[in-house]
């Protein structure tokens, strides 16, 4: 077996093991540590070696070895062999499900709604189930988030020992607490595949390691909850948005924005599988946050070009948004459909309570935006003020370059380009 083929079995591996351990002994820390120690082994000796007939046994086993040895260390040595012998330890931490369950058991969903537990913050919601669920290195993440490893390194240890002091049962949450929970688990999902599609900052424009583990944690959510409408969503529009990444950069890594990209380079099995998604989902479930965006990129999947967008309909799918998830990122979206259908005036003026608000205001995808509307209303210069507000405010240099560029082109004298639309703060209208 390849090294390739290896690295994504034990991606698969990993949460299984790592929930049947928890299951089985409690002590989240202690048992995450002791996967990814059995992860490292296997990274090392399957290539040499082979890939055993019983991969998942083979981790679990050296994992067990591995807790057990830590457990050994300490002082409690007869204790905790004892527990572990009986199978009913109480060890502090994650406290074991009542009832013991098949060995066999996939407890991924159990494992992801632990790590979105809610009282850690979302930034370690995110860490932990990369490293928990995904199984990336701590290094991996700390890379894929622009922080040193260090840094990481103590906010995943946190995490883990802020579950382990509430006590938390590793069962799946109840009716009332479950619905809260499987919002937390998408929305984490979403800020991973977000940050991989436009990096908040570094010199590249995506980091595929992120959306395509989003991508695939997703499809393991829809697999285990396949009559769950708003996880149907999700898994759809982060394929109908990640079919542009071939097209959204050009040769030299310049951002290219939906209106001007190569359609032909889109990956058409993939929008081909979220359009089936989204509209199959769309005819037995209410309209939630992910699956009326996933409708409004599927919108823009299905036009032949960017002069054939279906607008109006765009339109109608925001206004629906608006009142099913308000915010200020769809306002900001909206305005820009809004402007297609009623000139940019009209969508100015959906911006100006934007300023008002803590979330948006000073933001630089506000500011592209009404650069962006100003140089449709025949305002260069107010553009151009806009667009190198924009530019000072983005840490993503693909972002910064385009951005100063459409300021450059406004300059006096300097004549004016194609019109071309800045990433306005979702992924789901403008590649």
């Amino acid at each position: 077996m390849s090294g390739a083929r290896i690295e994504d079995l034990l991606r698969v591996l990993a949460p299984q093991v790592l929930g049947l351990l928890v299951r089985r002994h409690g002590q989240f820390d202690a048992a995450e540590d002791a996967v990814q120690e059995a992860l490292l082994a296997a990274a090392t000796q399957w290539p040499a070696q082979g890939t055993p007939d019983n991969p998942r046994a083979w981790l679990l086993t050296v994992a067990t070895r591995r807790l057990t040895d830590e457990w050994r260390s300490e002082r409690a040595r007869r204790d905790r062999e004892a527990a572990l012998a009986a199978r009913e330890p109480a060890y502090a931490g994650v406290a074991p499900a009542a009832d013991e369950q098949p060995p066999d058991r996939d407890d991924t969903l159990m494992l992801l709604f632990l790590c979105c537990h809610p009282a850690l913050a979302r930034s370690a919601q995110v860490a932990l189930t990369l490293r928990a669920v995904g199984g990336l290195t701590t290094a991996q993440i700390a890379r894929a988030y622009l922080v040193p490893e260090a840094t990481m390194s103590q906010r995943i240890r946190r995490a883990k020992q802020r579950i382990g002091a509430t006590g938390a049962r590793f069962t799946l949450p109840g009716p009332g607490e479950r619905d809260e929970r499987l919002r937390a688990v998408l929305q984490v999902l979403y800020l991973v595949f977000n940050e991989g599609h436009t990096s908040s900052g570094g010199p590249d424009l995506h980091r595929v390691d992120l959306t395509a583990e989003a991508i695939r944690l997703a499809r393991l959510l829809h697999r285990l909850l396949p009559d769950d409408g708003e996880v149907a969503g999700l898994l759809a529009l982060m394929l109908l948005t990640d079919a542009h990444r071939a097209a959204r950069t050009g040769p030299a890594g310049e951002l290219v924005p939906l209106a001007e990209q190569d359609r032909a380079r889109w990956d058409h099995a993939a929008i081909a599988e979220g359009i089936a998604l989204i509209t199959e989902a769309l005819t037995w479930s209410p309209p939630g946050l992910y699956q009326l965006q996933a409708a409004i990129a599927a919108v823009h999947a299905e036009a032949p070009s960017a002069e054939r967008t279906d607008w109006r309909q765009i339109v109608a799918l925001y206004r629906l948004l608006a009142r099913v998830s308000p915010s200020p990122v769809v306002t900001l979206n909206q305005a820009v459909a809004v402007s297609m259908v009623e000139g940019p005036r009209a969508g100015l003026a959906m911006l100006a309570p934007l300023d008002a608000d803590d979330r948006t205001a000073g933001h630089h995808r506000l500011a592209a935006v009404r650069a962006h509307l100003l140089e449709l209303a025949g305002e260069p210069e107010p553009a151009r003020a806009a667009y190198l507000a924009a530019a000072r405010g983005t840490t993503s240099l693909p972002e910064q370059r385009y951005l100063e560029l459409r300021a450059a082109r406004l300059a006096p004298g300097a004549g004016t380009a194609g019109q071309r639309l800045p990433r306005a703060g979702t992924s789901s209208d403008v590649g």
